[in-house]
Protein backbone atom coordinates (compact mmCIF):
# COMPACT_ATOMS: atom_id res chain seq x y z
CA UNK A 1 0.00 0.00 0.00
CA UNK A 2 1.17 3.54 -0.73
CA UNK A 3 0.67 6.41 1.70
CA UNK A 4 1.08 10.16 1.33
CA UNK A 5 2.99 12.01 4.07
CA UNK A 6 3.04 15.73 3.22
CA UNK A 7 4.92 16.82 6.35
CA UNK A 8 8.60 16.56 7.35
CA UNK A 9 9.38 12.83 7.45
CA UNK A 10 12.88 11.37 7.14
CA UNK A 11 13.23 7.66 7.88
CA UNK A 12 17.00 7.73 8.32
CA UNK A 13 16.89 10.62 10.77
CA UNK A 14 14.08 8.97 12.73
CA UNK A 15 16.01 5.69 12.94
CA UNK A 16 19.19 7.52 14.01
CA UNK A 17 17.55 9.93 16.46
CA UNK A 18 18.15 7.85 19.61
CA UNK A 19 14.46 7.40 20.43
CA UNK A 20 14.10 3.74 19.47
CA UNK A 21 16.65 0.97 19.20
CA UNK A 22 15.13 -1.55 16.79
CA UNK A 23 14.63 0.48 13.62
CA UNK A 24 16.94 -0.77 10.86
CA UNK A 25 17.66 -0.05 7.19
CA UNK A 26 17.28 -3.22 5.14
CA UNK A 27 19.39 -4.05 2.06
CA UNK A 28 16.55 -3.38 -0.40
CA UNK A 29 16.13 0.18 0.94
CA UNK A 30 13.16 -0.16 3.28
CA UNK A 31 13.23 0.67 6.98
CA UNK A 32 11.84 -1.80 9.49
CA UNK A 33 10.09 -0.61 12.64
CA UNK A 34 8.69 -2.81 15.42
CA UNK A 35 6.20 -1.84 18.10
CA UNK A 36 4.72 -4.57 20.27
CA UNK A 37 4.13 -7.45 17.86
CA UNK A 38 3.50 -5.16 14.90
CA UNK A 39 6.20 -4.87 12.22
CA UNK A 40 6.29 -2.23 9.49
CA UNK A 41 8.46 -2.14 6.39
CA UNK A 42 8.41 1.32 4.85
CA UNK A 43 10.38 2.85 1.99
CA UNK A 44 10.28 6.08 0.01
CA UNK A 45 8.75 5.84 -3.47
CA UNK A 46 8.92 9.41 -4.71
CA UNK A 47 8.52 12.78 -3.09
CA UNK A 48 5.96 12.45 -0.31
CA UNK A 49 4.84 8.94 -1.29
CA UNK A 50 5.90 5.87 0.73
CA UNK A 51 5.32 2.15 0.29
CA UNK A 52 4.21 0.44 3.53
CA UNK A 53 3.75 -3.23 4.32
CA UNK A 54 0.52 -2.90 6.31
CA UNK A 55 -3.12 -2.37 5.35
CA UNK A 56 -5.05 0.87 5.73
CA UNK A 57 -6.56 -0.11 9.08
CA UNK A 58 -3.20 -0.83 10.71
CA UNK A 59 -1.68 2.30 9.19
CA UNK A 60 -4.45 4.43 10.71
CA UNK A 61 -4.63 2.62 14.03
CA UNK A 62 -0.98 1.87 14.79
CA UNK A 63 1.47 3.68 12.58
CA UNK A 64 -0.04 7.16 12.21
CA UNK A 65 0.05 7.57 16.02
CA UNK A 66 3.47 5.89 16.22
CA UNK A 67 5.03 8.42 13.83
CA UNK A 68 3.07 11.35 15.33
CA UNK A 69 1.59 12.08 11.92
CA UNK A 70 -1.29 14.05 13.42
CA UNK A 71 1.12 16.91 14.21
CA UNK A 72 2.35 19.43 11.62
CA UNK A 73 6.11 19.74 12.12
CA UNK A 74 6.59 22.12 9.20
CA UNK A 75 4.27 24.61 10.82
CA UNK A 76 5.85 24.05 14.23
CA UNK A 77 9.33 24.82 12.92
CA UNK A 78 8.13 28.11 11.43
CA UNK A 79 7.49 29.36 14.97
CA UNK A 80 11.16 29.13 15.99
CA UNK A 81 12.25 32.77 16.44
CA UNK A 82 15.02 34.05 14.16
CA UNK A 83 17.09 35.15 17.15
CA UNK A 84 17.45 31.54 18.33
CA UNK A 85 20.15 30.94 15.76
CA UNK A 86 21.38 27.61 17.12
CA UNK A 87 17.92 26.05 17.28
CA UNK A 88 17.17 27.23 13.74
CA UNK A 89 20.37 25.54 12.58
CA UNK A 90 19.56 22.37 14.52
CA UNK A 91 15.95 22.30 13.27
CA UNK A 92 17.11 22.54 9.66
CA UNK A 93 19.58 19.70 10.22
CA UNK A 94 16.97 17.59 12.00
CA UNK A 95 13.99 18.31 9.77
CA UNK A 96 12.22 14.98 9.27
CA UNK A 97 12.65 13.68 12.82
CA UNK A 98 9.34 12.93 14.53
CA UNK A 99 8.58 12.04 18.15
CA UNK A 100 7.71 8.35 18.15
CA UNK A 101 4.82 7.10 20.31
CA UNK A 102 6.31 3.87 21.62
CA UNK A 103 5.22 1.14 24.01
CA UNK A 104 5.72 2.40 27.61
CA UNK A 105 7.17 -0.86 28.93
CA UNK A 106 9.72 -1.22 26.14
CA UNK A 107 10.63 2.45 26.41
CA UNK A 108 11.13 2.24 30.18
CA UNK A 109 13.38 -0.81 29.91
CA UNK A 110 15.39 0.39 26.92
CA UNK A 111 16.12 3.77 28.49
CA UNK A 112 17.18 2.11 31.73
CA UNK A 113 19.59 0.12 29.56
CA UNK A 114 20.67 3.25 27.67
CA UNK A 115 22.51 4.83 30.59
CA UNK A 116 26.21 5.22 29.80
CA UNK A 117 25.90 3.08 26.67
CA UNK A 118 26.33 3.93 23.00
CA UNK A 119 23.37 3.51 20.68
CA UNK A 120 25.03 0.45 19.09
CA UNK A 121 25.53 -1.14 22.51
CA UNK A 122 21.93 -0.43 23.51
CA UNK A 123 20.69 -2.04 20.29
CA UNK A 124 22.73 -5.14 21.07
CA UNK A 125 21.23 -5.58 24.56
CA UNK A 126 17.69 -4.96 23.31
CA UNK A 127 18.06 -7.55 20.54
CA UNK A 128 19.49 -10.15 22.92
CA UNK A 129 16.60 -9.67 25.35
CA UNK A 130 14.10 -9.92 22.51
CA UNK A 131 15.63 -13.03 20.99
CA UNK A 132 15.90 -14.85 24.32
CA UNK A 133 12.60 -13.89 25.93
CA UNK A 134 10.29 -12.26 23.36
CA UNK A 135 7.51 -13.68 21.22
CA UNK A 136 8.54 -14.95 17.79
CA UNK A 137 7.15 -12.92 14.88
CA UNK A 138 7.11 -14.22 11.30
CA UNK A 139 7.02 -11.75 8.41
CA UNK A 140 7.27 -12.48 4.66
CA UNK A 141 10.93 -11.42 4.87
CA UNK A 142 12.34 -12.66 8.18
CA UNK A 143 11.73 -14.07 11.65
CA UNK A 144 11.87 -11.48 14.42
CA UNK A 145 11.17 -11.30 18.12
CA UNK A 146 8.93 -8.84 19.92
CA UNK A 147 10.37 -7.02 22.90
CA UNK A 148 9.58 -9.20 25.95
CA UNK A 149 6.74 -8.20 28.23
CA UNK A 150 7.19 -7.88 31.99
CA UNK A 151 5.42 -11.23 32.36
CA UNK A 152 7.86 -12.88 29.98
CA UNK A 153 10.70 -11.50 32.10
CA UNK A 154 9.16 -12.65 35.38
CA UNK A 155 11.68 -15.44 36.01
CA UNK A 156 14.71 -13.70 34.53
CA UNK A 157 17.39 -13.05 37.15
CA UNK A 158 20.21 -10.55 37.41
CA UNK A 159 22.75 -12.98 35.97
CA UNK A 160 20.54 -13.45 32.90
CA UNK A 161 20.48 -9.70 32.28
CA UNK A 162 24.23 -9.55 32.72
CA UNK A 163 24.54 -12.33 30.14
CA UNK A 164 22.61 -10.03 27.79
CA UNK A 165 25.26 -7.33 28.45
CA UNK A 166 23.06 -5.17 30.69
CA UNK A 167 25.88 -4.87 33.24
CA UNK A 168 25.20 -2.84 36.39
CA UNK A 169 21.68 -2.11 35.13
CA UNK A 170 20.60 -5.71 35.87
CA UNK A 171 19.11 -4.94 39.33
CA UNK A 172 17.30 -1.93 37.84
CA UNK A 173 15.65 -4.20 35.28
CA UNK A 174 14.69 -6.69 37.99
CA UNK A 175 13.06 -3.87 39.96
CA UNK A 176 11.15 -2.60 36.91
CA UNK A 177 9.75 -6.08 36.25
CA UNK A 178 8.76 -6.55 39.89
CA UNK A 179 7.09 -3.15 40.14
CA UNK A 180 5.04 -3.66 36.98
CA UNK A 181 4.00 -7.22 37.78
CA UNK A 182 3.04 -6.31 41.36
CA UNK A 183 0.93 -3.40 40.14
CA UNK A 184 2.99 -0.91 42.12
CA UNK A 185 3.74 0.79 38.80
CA UNK A 186 0.73 0.68 36.48
CA UNK A 187 1.98 1.92 33.13
CA UNK A 188 -1.56 2.34 31.78
CA UNK A 189 -2.86 4.18 34.81
CA UNK A 190 -0.05 6.73 34.93
CA UNK A 191 -0.84 7.72 31.33
CA UNK A 192 -3.57 9.96 32.77
CA UNK A 193 -1.20 11.73 35.20
CA UNK A 194 0.02 15.29 34.61
CA UNK A 195 3.62 15.56 33.50
CA UNK A 196 5.22 16.12 36.91
CA UNK A 197 3.28 13.30 38.53
CA UNK A 198 4.03 10.97 35.62
CA UNK A 199 7.75 11.66 35.92
CA UNK A 200 7.64 11.14 39.71
CA UNK A 201 5.93 7.77 39.24
CA UNK A 202 8.59 6.67 36.75
CA UNK A 203 11.38 7.83 39.06
CA UNK A 204 10.07 5.33 41.62
CA UNK A 205 11.79 2.59 39.61
CA UNK A 206 15.31 1.87 40.76
CA UNK A 207 17.87 3.43 38.43
CA UNK A 208 15.40 5.83 36.81
CA UNK A 209 16.46 9.44 37.24
CA UNK A 210 15.06 12.64 35.83
CA UNK A 211 16.63 12.18 32.39
CA UNK A 212 15.34 8.62 31.83
CA UNK A 213 11.92 9.54 33.24
CA UNK A 214 11.67 12.45 30.80
CA UNK A 215 12.67 10.16 27.93
CA UNK A 216 9.88 7.73 28.80
CA UNK A 217 7.40 10.58 29.22
CA UNK A 218 8.35 12.01 25.82
CA UNK A 219 8.86 8.88 23.72
CA UNK A 220 6.14 6.64 25.20
CA UNK A 221 3.48 8.98 26.55
CA UNK A 222 3.77 11.77 23.98
CA UNK A 223 4.53 14.42 26.61
CA UNK A 224 6.21 16.82 24.24
CA UNK A 225 6.63 19.47 26.94
CA UNK A 226 9.25 17.16 28.50
CA UNK A 227 12.82 17.78 27.32
CA UNK A 228 15.40 15.21 28.50
CA UNK A 229 18.87 16.68 28.98
CA UNK A 230 21.93 14.45 28.58
CA UNK A 231 25.62 15.35 28.52
CA UNK A 232 25.54 16.27 24.82
CA UNK A 233 22.68 18.68 25.30
CA UNK A 234 24.28 20.12 28.44
CA UNK A 235 27.33 21.01 26.35
CA UNK A 236 25.14 22.85 23.84
CA UNK A 237 23.30 24.69 26.61
CA UNK A 238 26.59 25.87 28.11
CA UNK A 239 28.12 26.85 24.77
CA UNK A 240 25.13 28.36 22.97
CA UNK A 241 22.83 29.55 25.76
CA UNK A 242 25.13 30.61 28.57
CA UNK A 243 24.14 27.65 30.71
CA UNK A 244 20.40 28.35 30.70
CA UNK A 245 18.26 25.71 28.98
CA UNK A 246 15.96 27.32 26.38
CA UNK A 247 13.35 24.57 26.24
CA UNK A 248 10.80 26.06 28.61
CA UNK A 249 10.08 28.91 26.20
CA UNK A 250 8.84 26.36 23.64
CA UNK A 251 6.11 24.95 25.87
CA UNK A 252 4.49 21.81 24.46
CA UNK A 253 7.09 21.68 21.68
CA UNK A 254 10.06 21.57 24.07
CA UNK A 255 10.67 17.85 23.59
CA UNK A 256 10.67 18.21 19.81
CA UNK A 257 13.24 21.01 20.03
CA UNK A 258 15.30 18.81 22.35
CA UNK A 259 15.37 16.14 19.63
CA UNK A 260 16.79 18.67 17.18
CA UNK A 261 19.51 19.48 19.73
CA UNK A 262 20.31 15.79 20.25
CA UNK A 263 20.39 14.96 16.55
CA UNK A 264 22.58 17.98 15.80
CA UNK A 265 24.98 17.00 18.58
CA UNK A 266 25.24 13.45 17.24
CA UNK A 267 25.71 14.51 13.62
CA UNK A 268 28.08 17.43 14.35
CA UNK A 269 30.22 15.95 17.10
CA UNK A 270 33.34 17.99 16.39
CA UNK A 271 31.38 21.23 16.58
CA UNK A 272 29.47 20.36 19.77
CA UNK A 273 32.17 18.44 21.67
Amino acid sequence: MEVHIPDFFDLKKIADSGQCFRAVLRPEGSYRFITGEQVLYIRPVSGEIYQVSCDADLWERVWIPYFDLGRNYKELNRWIPAEDTFLNRAARAGAGIRILHQDPWETLVTFIISQRKSILAIRSVVELLSQRYGTEIHTPFETLYAFPTALQLRDVCGEDYIACKAGYRAPYLCDAVQQVLSGHLNLDEIASYPDNQLISALEGVRGVGIKVANCVALFAYGRTACAPVDTWIQKIIRKEYGGRAPFERYGDAAGIMQQYFFYYAQSHREETA
